[in-house]
């Protein structure tokens, strides 16, 4: 990174969040980050927000994105926030911890880049920044954050899923369905379970 950042240059972030509704495991924010003039929409062919393309689908923009990442043209990363934080210290919380890990990480100087935000996210006061509801269908930048951290998250859930298998987070990705509630009142939660938001009744 400190190769490819040059305070001489403005940059532009996008970011986005995958995870904010399941049962189980962290919430993930993604972070992409290109100079001003770099035009995604050609160099990224097909891109659209993440829950609209398929597993497939997300898996080739992602290698296209660590590969561009690769060749010093772009920069991205996905920080997360695991269950038990969100437990400690609420989601809204949780998530705003996992933007300004990866804004700050991306962006150490404020006045050189501009950032635009999905739906309810904001980055730190001191940079500026837009959130546009449904910015993962709108903005183009947005869309690619949310890529990268669906397609991070579904493969942490994939790695716990190895762990306990018991839950099937390779088919679910800790979301609630009657699967996973099932699973939960036979065997109860485990440590990546969000225990503050379950509700073993259902």
């Amino acid at each position: 990174l400190k190769f490819w950042y040059d305070c001489r240059m403005r940059y532009v972030l996008g970011v986005d969040e995958a995870g904010r509704g399941p049962l189980a495991g962290p919430i993930a924010v993604g972070v992409v980050a290109v100079p001003e003039r770099f035009l995604i929409t050609r160099e990224f062919p097909g891109l659209v927000d993440s829950k609209q393309m398929s597993p497939l689908a997300r898996t080739k923009m992602f290698r296209l994105l660590q590969r561009r990442t690769r060749d010093g043209d772009i920069q991205f990363c996905v920080r997360c926030t695991s269950a038990k934080r969100i437990d400690d210290w609420g989601l809204t919380r949780a998530v705003a911890l996992a933007t300004a890990r990866g804004v700050r990480f991306l962006a150490p100087a404020p006045d050189d880049v501009s950032i635009y935000l999905d739906g309810l996210l904001t980055a730190p006061r001191e940079y500026n920044q837009q959130t546009i509801i449904g910015g993962d269908e709108a903005v183009p930048i947005i869309a690619l954050a949310s890529i990268a951290a669906k397609v991070v998250r579904d493969r942490l859930m994939t790695r716990f899923a190895k762990e306990f298998p018991e839950y099937g987070f390779e088919i679910h990705k800790g979301y609630g369905t009657k699967a996973h509630y099932d699973a939960l009142k036979k065997y109860g939660p485990c440590v990546i379970h969000r225990r503050s938001i379950i509700h073993i009744d259902q």
